[in-house]
């Protein structure tokens, strides 16, 4: 009988009081982060600053560029990986709007790396 681990790091949505001293966080904006805290911030585009269409009709993955959760997770995941920060097994999310909070569940799963990496934990 085979055991399946996911070994995937967990994220779950909260708030940066509901992090561990262990956790990393993801804060959407400019929200205070506890001092010392491993964190990485994204920055949702305004609706007048996206880019209309892509270079390939169809919107292809290799044309589209990828949104500001999962280059804020790659930068969470690569610090990790180089010893950059301290270890870490779980990331609470903090968005500061409903936007945000979707795009975040949207880059975990539309974006096949960030998929690969992290999942949601409820």
């Amino acid at each position: 009988m085979a055991i399946f681990v996911d070994a995937r790091v967990k994220l779950r949505i909260g708030t940066a009081d509901a992090a561990g001293p262990r956790d990393a966080l993801l804060i959407e904006g400019e929200a205070d982060a506890p001092e010392g805290a491993t964190h990485a911030r994204f920055t949702l585009p305004d609706s007048s600053t996206l880019a209309q269409g892509t270079a390939h009709p169809s919107g292809c993955a290799c044309c589209l560029p990828r949104g500001p959760v999962a280059e804020a997770l790659s930068r969470l995941f690569l610090q990790r990986v180089r010893g950059e920060v301290a270890y870490f097994s779980e990331i609470v999310a903090v968005p500061g709007s409903p936007d945000g909070e979707a795009a975040i569940r949207a880059a975990l799963q539309t974006d096949p790396v960030i998929a690969a990496r992290f999942r949601l934990s409820e």
